[in-house]
C-alpha cells in the first residue's frame, strides 16, 4: 500500500474510518486510540454528536437537506481544528465529508454541488479510507450503543452500498468485510489502521515539511 502526500488538506496523516451503520468503526477507532495514545488524535463522528446534543432529526426531505448540510460543516470543521491544534499526529476521523451524499435526499440533486464542492475534492482530504462493512449486509444485527442510530437492517444495508459507491473512488480505499466474529471483524480492522498508520508515519519521515 503506498502512500504519497495530497496537498489539498493541512493535515499530513488523516484517515477516514467510515461504513455502514453497525459496522465497528467506532469501537475499532476507540482501541486504537487506546492502543496507540498521543500518536493519534480523533474526530468524533459529528452527527452523532449533534442528534444527541439536541439537534433536531425529521424524515421530511426538507429536514434531511438542512441536518445534512450542518453535518458536513461541523465535521469540516471539526477535522481542521484538530488537525491544526495536533499538526503532528495521525487523525482518525469516524466518518467524513462524504459521508452525506449517502443520506442525501435524490430529489434534491447533487449533494456535492449544494455544498459548493466535489466529490473528488472531499476525497483528497484523506490520505486513506478504511471502510468499515455494516453487519447488516451479513444478516447480522445492528444493535449497539450509540443512541442517534435508527435505521433498520434494510436501510443499513442500502446505506453501506451508497456510502461504498462514494468512499470506493478514494485510490487508497480498504474495505474490513462483515464477519461473524465481531471480535475477528474488529482484530482485522485494527491489524488495517495499524499498517496504514505505519506507512504514513514512514512518509513522514522521508517526505518534507508540512503544507502551511
Amino acid at each position: 500500500m503506498a502512500f504519497k502526500h495530497t496537498p489539498n488538506h493541512p493535515h499530513r496523516c488523516r484517515i477516514a474510518v467510515t461504513g455502514g451503520p453497525g459496522g465497528g468503526k467506532t469501537t475499532a477507532i476507540d482501541l486504537f486510540r487506546r492502543e496507540m495514545g498521543e500518536g493519534v488524535v480523533i474526530v468524533p463522528e459529528a452527527a452523532t454528536m449533534m442528534f444527541t446534543g439536541g439537534f433536531p432529526r425529521y424524515p421530511e426531505a426538507e429536514a434531511v437537506r438542512s441536518a445534512q448540510v450542518a453535518i458536513y460543516h461541523v465535521q469540516r470543521n471539526l477535522e481542521d481544528i484538530q488537525a491544526t491544534r495536533y499538526p503532528d499526529r495521525i487523525l482518525l476521523c469516524d466518518r467524513g465529508t462524504v459521508d452525506g451524499a449517502a443520506y442525501w435526499p435524490e430529489r434534491d440533486g447533487d449533494f456535492f454541488e449544494r455544498l459548493g464542492t466535489t466529490l473528488e475534492q472531499e476525497l483528497a482530504r484523506y490520505d486513506g479510507v478504511i471502510f468499515f462493512e455494516s453487519a447488516a449486509v451479513g444478516g447480522l444485527g445492528i444493535e449497539g450503543g450509540n443512541p442517534a442510530r435508527r435505521e433498520t437492517l434494510a436501510e443499513a444495508v442500502a446505506l453501506d452500498g451508497k456510502l461504498r459507491s462514494f468512499w470506493s473512488r478514494h485510490e487508497r480505499f480498504v474495505v474490513v468485510h462483515h464477519n461473524l466474529s465481531f471480535f475477528k471483524k474488529i482484530s482485522i480492522g485494527l491489524a488495517v489502521l495499524d499498517e496504514m498508520v505505519v506507512e504514513l508515519r514512514r512518509l513522514g519521515k522521508t517526505d518534507g515539511a508540512e503544507n502551511p
